[in-house]
């Protein structure tokens, strides 16, 4: 069996019975990248020289015994927006070029201490603006099940290089469903934590107060594991909240009798593909089957989190890119003065899409337009999270579609930016509430593309989210199903 298509779980099992090596698992995730990313195009640097010798240390750690991490070892994506001493990042933009960071960001240093492989980092949307990893500037990345669809966005790369076996587990961000709606398209699982349990101190910002680092893996058990490694305190990170870390693993025991599940009505609406409706519906019958107690709820403010959402991130974004200027550091156009300096560095740095969310958000936070747009879209945005703390006090958890659609076609929206927005109109909101939220597969359909089923749960109660996911996958084969990716 080649051993890039373990999980993460199983490949920790070998490399603690010395049954398989670090060196060993890290050669297959890099022949797998070798066979397979000419046509899936996940990565935007490698660095296999880096990536074997950071295993012959694991595998030196492996023979001294003592107490091995669950990621000693472990071939490790990331996407291109955490910084990585000595590794470039772009956040697949022109305007970072060969950019260098001089430190790791906080959850780069903790896969690191724990032994972890970096094999590379994976391409986005740039500055993790889209949906679909078309608005890389390098190049669009592919869906491992259909090399003409999109693997979504903005953590395309990493969730196709899990799915393609690239790479055992890898790190992506969320700002308003960038993990979870790549997750379902590609037929992984992605998780995207309460906002402060994981630090983002070292990650390139987009949208500061709905930005979240979180796992990409092969199965919810890796998902937990994961988890475990890179949540928790950061002193770097004032928005990162001091609560203990469960070990989520053991959270996964298969029962769910008497979890109280809630399926709001707004997120079953017409425009959703009849496939994915089905797919969700049959997946929560198998919960109430194995003893959840299922309700339907509202959630009354969600038509207007889509609005919402694309005030409050792309003022933050305009604010958070104002740094990018062309003299401190990234793309430096050659110009007359200071002021044209500015003006040529952006115009040649940045590509349309993130031009046009800077201009939105510098609009809506303007003179005599702040009080209407941004005011106006924070005050509703309370009101939505306050629909989902009224939820929480009916239900443990809720169950919905991750996205309305499977997979689109590559060009498909890209020139159609409000049906490009709507891919996210099921994940938006959680990311508005600050709310912990997990995609697994659930199904796939007529064109044999994977259907993400979304669990969401109250703040910092992860476990809860991780242990139903664990359940029904248990009592299901979806994710056991793998792509094929022919030359």
């Amino acid at each position: 069996m080649n051993p890039a298509v373990l999980t993460l779980h199983d490949a920790g099992e070998k490399l603690r019975k010395h049954e398989l090596s670090s060196q060993e698992l890290t050669l297959a995730a890099f022949q797998r990248i070798s066979d397979t990313d000419d046509t899936i195009h996940a990565y935007i640097t490698l660095c296999r020289d880096a990536a074997l010798e950071q295993a012959k240390q694991a595998d030196e750690r492996l023979k001294r015994g003592g107490e091995p991490t669950p990621l000693l070892g472990i071939p490790i994506a990331v996407k291109d927006n955490f910084l990585t001493r000595g590794l470039r990042t772009t956040c697949a933009s022109k305007i970072l070029g060969d950019f260098m960071p001089p430190y790791d960001a906080t959850v780069i240093k903790h896969i690191r201490d724990a032994g972890a492989v970096i094999t590379g980092k994976t391409n986005l949307d740039e500055f993790a603006m889209g949906s679909s990893a078309e608005n890389s500037a390098f190049f669009p990345t592919r869906n491992p099940w259909n090399r003409e669809r999109v693997p979504g966005g903005s953590s395309g790369g990493s969730a196709a290089a899990v799915a393609a076996d690239q790479c055992i587990a890898a790190l992506g961000t969320d700002t308003g469903g960038s993990i979870r709606q790549p997750a379902a398209f590609c037929g992984v699982v992605g998780l995207k934590p309460t906002y402060g349990r994981v630090s983002r101190y070292g990650i390139i910002a987009f949208a500061s107060s709905m930005d979240q680092v979180g796992p990409i893996t092969k199965d919810v058990r890796d998902c937990a594991l994961l988890l475990e490694m890179i949540a928790g305190r950061d002193p770097a990170d004032s928005t990162s909240v001091a609560r203990s870390v469960p070990r989520y693993s053991d959270a996964l025991t298969g029962e769910i009798k008497g979890l109280r599940l809630g399926v709001p009505k707004e997120y079953f609406v017409a425009g959703m593909q009849p496939e994915v409706e089905r797919a969700i519906r049959e997946a929560i019958r198998l919960l109430e089957t194995n003893g959840a107690v299922v309700e339907e709820i509202s959630l009354p403010h969600t038509e207007y989190a889509v609005a919402v959402y694309y005030i409050v991130a792309t003022a933050e974004a305009s604010s958070n890119l104002a740094r990018y200027d062309g003299m401190r550091f990234g793309h430096r156009a050659g110009a007359m003065d200071l002021l044209e300096t500015y003006m040529l560095s952006r115009e040649e740095g940045f590509g349309p899409e993130v031009k046009r969310r800077i201009m939105l958000g510098t609009y809506a936070l303007s003179a005599g337009y702040y009080d209407a747009y941004y005011l106006k879209a924070q005050g509703v945005r309370a009101l939505i999270k306050q629909d989902f703390d009224a939820a929480f006090q009916r239900c443990d958890a809720i169950v919905t579609p991750t996205a309305p659609t499977t997979a689109f076609k590559i060009g498909e929206k890209i020139a159609d930016p409000l049906q490009m927005y709507l891919s996210d109109i099921y994940t938006i909101s959680i990311n508005l509430a600050g709310l912990p939220a997990l995609s697994l597969p659930c199904g796939f359909d007529a064109n044999d593309l994977p259907i993400g089923l979304q669990i969401i749960g109250k703040h910092f109660d992860e476990a809860t989210i991780l242990h139903l996911a664990h359940a029904y996958e248990q009592a299901t084969e979806w994710h056991r199903r793998k792509p094929r990716i022919e030359d």
